[in-house]
C-alpha cells in the first residue's frame, strides 16, 4: 500500500491524520520537525507527504525545496492567496487550509497518486533531469526552478525526444494542470524555459520545428 509521511509539529493533528490513513489502508510515518524529517527523508522514500509550515528545526518552506521526486500537499492554517501560489510555484503539488475536511484530504491524496502512477515523475534528456513532483530540473550542477506551466510543457517535449510536437498537442496536453497557457503565451514559455536552460550551460536544448512546433534537440 502506498506509504504516506505526515510532517507535523502538532501531535494531536498527526495522530488524528495518522489514525484516519491508516484505516483507508494506507502506510503511516511521522516526523514531528522539519529536521527530523529531513533526517527519515535520507533513509526512505514515502509516496506522498504532508507537509506543515509552522516546524519547529527546517520551516516547511525550508524544507520543501530539499524533498525530491515526491508529491507535497501543504497542510497549513495559511490562508494567503500569496502564500499558496509561492508554494505551489516551488514544488508543492498541492495546498490544502487548515481546518479541513478529511474526505477532501483523502480525495487530494488519491488524485495525487493517480498522477504518480500514470505519468514519470522523473524523466531524462541527456544531461537534463526534470523532478515533475517538485517542478525542477536538474542540469549539470545546476538546479533550475521552472513554474507548473513550464514544467508540464518541458515534460512533453522530453517524452518526445525524437519528433516535434504541435503546438496544438502541447496545448491539449498540458491543458488539465496548467489553463493559463493559450497559444499567445505558448512562445513566450518556451522562451522562458529555453532561457533557463541556456543559462545553466550555455547550450539550447529546445529547437523550434517551422510550422510544426517545438522538439527537444541534442
Amino acid at each position: 500500500m502506498p506509504d504516506i509521511m505526515i510532517i507535523d509539529d502538532d501531535a494531536h493533528i498527526s495522530e488524528m491524520l495518522s489514525e484516519s490513513l491508516k484505516n483507508e489502508g494506507y502506510t503511516v510515518s511521522a516526523a514531528y520537525s522539519g529536521t527530523e524529517a529531513l533526517l527519515l527523508l535520507s533513509g526512505s522514500k514515502p509516496d506522498i507527504i504532508l507537509l506543515d509550515l509552522m516546524l519547529p528545526g527546517l520551516s516547511g518552506e525550508e524544507l520543501l525545496p530539499k524533498i525530491k521526486d515526491i508529491p507535497v500537499i501543504v497542510v497549513s492554517a495559511k490562508a494567503d492567496v500569496t502564500d499558496k501560489v509561492e508554494l505551489l510555484l516551488n514544488g508543492a503539488a498541492d495546498y490544502i487550509t487548515k481546518p479541513f475536511n478529511m474526505q477532501e484530504l483523502l480525495a487530494r491524496i488519491a488524485v495525487q497518486l493517480r498522477k504518480k502512477n500514470t505519468s514519470p515523475s522523473v524523466i531524462s534528456f541527456g544531461n537534463i533531469t526534470l523532478y515533475a513532483d517538485t517542478l525542477t530540473v536538474k542540469l549539470g550542477e545546476s538546479d533550475i526552478h521552472l513554474t507548473r506551466t513550464e514544467c508540464a510543457i518541458l515534460k512533453l517535449l522530453m517524452q518526445n525526444p525524437n519528433s516535434p510536437v504541435g503546438k496544438t498537442t502541447i496545448l491539449e496536453k498540458i491543458s488539465y494542470d496548467t489553463p493559463d497557457c493559450t497559444e499567445r503565451s505558448l512562445k513566450q514559455h518556451i522562451s522562458n524555459i529555453r532561457h533557463k536552460l541556456q543559462a545553466a550551460d550555455g547550450h539550447d536544448y529546445i529547437e523550434a520545428v517551422y510550422g510544426i512546433g517545438f522538439k527537444m534537440k541534442s
